[in-house]
């Protein structure tokens, strides 16, 4: 390590180096950041803007709109830079810095979606008591956890993080600074980043995992018993938003961050990451608002609001 130069910044080399690429690719991440940001604002002004959506629900779908501006906005401003900056650098404490923010919001993301499959386990299974179950204070409570095991997750992998060094090479094969890349450039012992980064994975996903693996085997049992139709049909509409939301995220975020280094490639990796991290944040909004009829209602109400003033 004496005779090593310890680098204070890295090269992201992106998605792409092709000049021509690059501009069309900036067209359509700046395209998928403006849904992402505009889709998940209507959705919290809608849900704000409407007493009929003043429920443990729509609360819960109001944070985690939020929360995916957040996470999509910890990512894509800096990868809009890249890909027209001449020099695609970033200094070595920034790049831990984008990584505490990325952690945050994707942790805080996965157990808002177990609030949300407890909201509506006590909704479908348990009717009678609902209005007690998810509380105003129990619901904040759920967000509040969300967010603090989020920040504690995000914290003690970034403090590990800063106890690496770094001494050549400094290109990180990415287009962010998400902490398997960081590894890999290590000079240092990376075990202990290694097994903390597994472990909280494996400890945080399959928690969260298994409340809504056991939420929605409650649900689907209560909806298969149900004598009317039109309440199974009403029943399963609400469930499978989530549903399809929880399979986007967990299918490619939890594989990516499990997954040995032995079957790591760079082309998969920069999927699955674009996936969960950028593509996500702006489907969950429209998968929302397509199949939840109160939800269309409430964003027609306050376009309607908007053409009136005009």
């Amino acid at each position: 390590m004496g005779n090593q130069t310890e680098v204070t910044e890295f090269i992201i080399l992106g998605l792409s180096s092709d000049p021509q690429m690059k501009i069309f690719l900036f067209l359509v991440f700046l395209v998928v950041y403006l849904i992402t940001l505009l889709a998940n604002m209507v959705i919290m002004l809608a849900i704000r803007a409407d007493p009929n959506l003043h429920t443990p629900m729509y609360f819960f779908l109001s944070h985690l709109s939020f929360v995916d501006i957040c996470y999509s906005s910890a990512i894509v401003p800096n990868m809009l830079v890249h890909f027209l900056a001449e020099h695609k650098t970033i200094s070595v404490n920034s790049c831990i810095a984008q990584m505490f923010f990325i952690f945050m919001p994707a942790v805080t993301e996965v157990y808002i979606l177990s609030a949300m499959a407890y909201d509506r386990y006590a909704a479908i299974c348990d009717p009678l008591r609902y209005v007690d179950t998810m509380s105003k204070g129990i619901c904040f409570q759920l967000v509040s956890g969300a967010w603090a095991i989020g920040f504690i997750d995000a914290l003690l992998n970034t403090i590990f993080a800063l106890k690496l060094h770094f001494c050549g090479p400094n290109q990180i094969n990415h287009f962010s600074c998400e902490l398997p890349s960081l590894l890999r450039l290590s000079c240092t012992e990376t075990l202990t980043n290694q097994v903390m980064l597994f472990t909280s994975a494996v400890i945080l996903g399959s928690s969260s995992f298994l409340l809504m693996l056991i939420s929605y085997i409650y649900i689907i049992s209560t909806i298969l018993r149900m004598r009317s139709a039109e309440g199974r049909h009403k029943a399963f509409s609400t469930c499978s938003s989530h549903l399809i939301v929880v399979g986007l995220l967990y299918l490619t975020g939890f594989f990516q961050y499990t997954k040995p280094s032995s079957v790591s490639s760079v082309v998969l990796d920069e999927i699955f990451s674009i996936q969960y991290s950028i593509l996500t944040p702006m489907l969950n909004p429209i998968i929302y608002s397509l199949k939840n009829k109160e939800v269309k209602t409430a964003i027609g109400k306050m376009l309607g609001k908007f053409n009136f003033l005009k």
